[in-house]
């Protein structure tokens, strides 16, 4: 369990592995590579793209919460992966002989879905070898508007009792996720460098893999982030998604030693088990 900025985020992101970052306040996880048994808890599944490692357990996740009497899970997906995801379930069907409920969602970039009051979700486009979107999640308040500020209980009470609106709906992007990508998400992507917290894949770290050949696997290299270091204007960042060639030591030392410390302060590795 990580603590980003206030918020916990937990599970596991492997590159070509397994990913699936869960966010218990929120009752939500972000894809299912194979389904860790907390991730069965989560009623409502955003997920990136149809790469195995990130959607490898959807039919697991929709069985055990069947099997356990739970209600059907929502699951969010990038559009183009609907039918698809039509014929696995009906294949399992028929294979396991059960229901396998479960609610699909098709989201595109710019859309919303209604997380919780006050809360949702809206997906962006991300820059994979595959089609993939992140997700932003964002918080809707109200603020009592500047004009007001200052002004007694009772200035205020009787304001709106005269039918003056004197509170604004203000948006806060609380959290930005995205997926598989290449380093292009964070000069395209307002929401990726101004969430209050973001979780950002960078699957290759140092020479064993240039920054070409990340790139050619639609993966991020922490030298890019490290160039862009200026552009993140997050209060705390969870990198991700490491390649299984690096070992826990190996990504805390290249973390140390690539990042500039305006970044390097702000930053948590989700490192593996």
């Amino acid at each position: 369990m990580v603590d980003l900025a206030g918020l916990e985020i937990a599970g596991v992101s492997i590159g070509g592995i397994e990913t699936c970052l869960e966010v218990p306040s929120f009752k939500l996880a972000f894809d299912i590579g194979r389904c860790a048994p907390s991730a069965i808890l989560h009623p409502t599944i955003l997920f990136t793209h149809a790469h195995i490692d990130h959607m490898g357990g959807v039919a697991f996740h929709a069985a055990t919460r069947a099997l356990r009497h739970m209600p059907p899970p929502t699951y969010v997906v990038p559009p183009h992966t609907v039918d698809g995801l039509h014929e696995l379930f009906n294949a399992w069907r028929r294979l396991d002989g059960s229901d396998l409920p479960h609610r699909l969602i098709p989201l595109s970039p710019g859309e919303r879905f209604q997380l919780a009051p006050g809360r949702y979700a809206c997906p962006f486009d991300s820059v994979h070898r595959s089609r993939c979107q992140g997700y932003g999640i964002w918080s809707v308040r109200k603020k009592l508007r500047s004009e007001f500020i200052g002004a007694q209980p009772e200035e205020i009470r009787d304001l709106r009792a005269t039918g003056v609106e004197v509170t604004e709906t203000i948006e806060i992007p609380e959290l930005a996720f995205v997926g598989d990508s290449r380093i292009e998400v964070v000069e395209r992507q307002p929401v990726v460098t101004t969430a209050r917290r973001l979780i950002l894949e960078t699957t290759f770290l140092d020479d064993r893999v240039s920054v070409e050949d990340a790139r050619s696997r639609g993966h991020i290299h922490l030298d890019e982030v490290a160039e862009r270091a200026d552009l993140f204007q997050n209060e705390a960042i969870l990198l991700t998604h490491f390649s299984a060639r690096y070992r826990r030591h190996e990504i805390l030392e290249a973390i140390d030693r690539r990042l500039p410390e305006s970044l390097r302060e702000r930053v948590t590795a989700l490192l593996p088990g």
